[in-house]
């Protein structure tokens, strides 16, 4: 199984479909729910949502997944019946193939059901018809790429004492999601140079992002969070929140992490933890829904308003 573990939980939903062909008498024997075997429609229901929280049982790749809701409904042609199965779960991955194998199971019960009333009955075009919430759906499209910065706050690494892991690891990440870095700087953990340096990258270099890492915790020389009171004009509470409960839910400490995140003009400023861990799961929990900030501080419209527009 692919490790999922890096993943934000988000809503996914998926559909599929398969269709049971038979002769026109037996299609409206199923309609009509006149079958000897009894009511195969509501057995295929069932069938299919059994099938679907079963999934991860049957196919040995698929994880198990919180599943929320399933539906089926049917359609019907003169020698035809299709079935639709949705299915919707908040977790880390999607849900595509538990709506396939529910349909495939609705279509196996309704088929089980009818063929001793039909030797020419059978399944076809099982297929996915449409799947939300992957990372895909939020790739937001922007107009121009993102400036970014990167700020670096601690005292040994500026003091050549210690290697930075953490800013080079920040930069590749940034370049990866297609964000432009035009600096990367190393300073001490000093309050009042690192208000300097922000309002450098904010009020000079007029970036778009500044991702900071250090100085978020309770040691004595951790002062990020305050210098932050003195660069941000808006606070983003909610990006904080997201960072620590992401960590919260890998290690307890990060429930200690006291990083904040705001706006200074058209900057948006964001404190990361010092550790290499720390980093790599925040910038898992920023992205792929931080290009949306962008959209939001550019005046643009959602994308699909403006897509309707």
């Amino acid at each position: 199984m692919r490790d999922v573990s890096r993943k934000s939980t988000s809503l996914r939903s998926a559909t599929a479909t398969a269709v049971v062909r038979a002769c026109p008498e037996t299609i409206e024997r199923i309609r009509v729910r006149d079958l000897p075997k009894g009511d195969a429609l509501e057995v295929a229901r069932v069938a299919a949502i059994q099938a679907a929280k079963d999934t991860s049982r049957i196919i040995p790749h698929c994880h198990p997944v919180a599943i929320t809701h399933v539906a089926v409904e049917y359609e019907w042609g003169a020698d035809s019946v299709i079935v639709r199965a949705s299915v919707k779960a908040i977790d880390r991955t999607g849900v595509e193939m538990e709506a396939l194998t529910a349909a495939s199971v609705a279509a196996l019960t309704i088929y089980d059901m009818v063929k001793m009333l039909d030797d020419r009955v059978e399944i076809e075009a099982v297929k996915l018809i449409e799947k939300k919430g992957g990372k895909s759906d939020f790739q937001d499209g922007l107009d121009r790429p993102v400036r970014s910065g990167v700020l670096v706050a601690s005292d040994s690494v500026s003091a050549g004492k210690a290697e930075d892991s953490s800013g080079p690891l920040i930069e590749a990440r940034l370049r990866e999601e297609g964000f432009e870095v035009i600096e990367r700087r190393v300073i001490p953990d000093d309050r009042a140079q690192i208000v300097e340096v922000l309002k450098h990258f904010a009020d000079t270099l007029h970036v778009d992002l500044v991702l900071t890492t250090g100085g978020t915790g309770l040691g004595p020389r951790d002062r990020t969070p305050e210098a932050m009171s003195e660069v941000i004009e808006r606070e983003i509470p909610g990006i904080a929140e997201a960072l620590r409960t992401h960590g919260g839910q890998r290690t307890p400490f990060a429930m200690l992490s006291r990083g904040r995140a705001g706006v200074r003009g058209q900057t948006v400023v964001i404190n990361l933890p010092g550790s290499e861990r720390g980093v790599a799961e925040s910038l898992d929990a920023l992205f792929p829904g931080l290009r949306h900030a962008f959209r939001m501080l550019w005046g643009e419209s959602h994308r699909e308003k403006r897509a309707r527009g």
